[in-house]
């Protein structure tokens, strides 16, 4: 597969709208460590880099692309991250809403959610044990 330097490099690259792209990225970039791979316009587009392998785009509200609004939830973006407990400092201390504290699941991850200024929900998650999913009534497919 071709690779473009005008593109972001993941296999999926979610579209987040936000009503202030130049906003949502500085909060991307202090709550979650994001990078901001290109900018395309001062308030139109942003790609935004993550980890080794994950990315976003920040784009702007037009037409029937818009921001979150209510407590109408269309997708939760999951970010692992090395220290849950960590990032979800950080995250609360750069503006994000707690929705649910960080806590450990029966599946082996420690997770919590939060919702950013904009309204997007993201949950941090970061593994604390490997798992077989028949324990926890998961169906493994490998």
């Amino acid at each position: 597969m071709l690779t473009n330097r005008s593109a972001p490099p993941a296999t999926v690259t979610p579209v987040v709208v936000y009503p202030d792209v130049r906003a949502a990225v500085a909060f991307l970039e202090n709550a979650f460590g994001f990078r901001e791979r290109v900018r395309i316009g001062e308030d139109h587009r942003a790609q935004m880099q993550v980890g080794a392998d994950g990315a976003i785009v920040v784009a702007d509200v037009r037409g029937a692309q818009v921001a979150p609004s209510g407590d109408v939830v269309m997708q939760v973006i999951k970010v692992r991250v090395a220290d849950v407990d960590a990032a979800f400092v950080r995250a609360r201390d750069a503006g994000a809403r707690v929705l649910q504290e960080p806590e450990t699941h029966m599946y082996g991850e420690r997770s919590c959610l939060i919702a950013d200024p904009a309204g997007h929900r993201w949950e941090l998650t970061q593994s604390v044990r490997d798992v077989d999913p028949a324990e926890w009534g998961g169906v493994g497919s490998w």
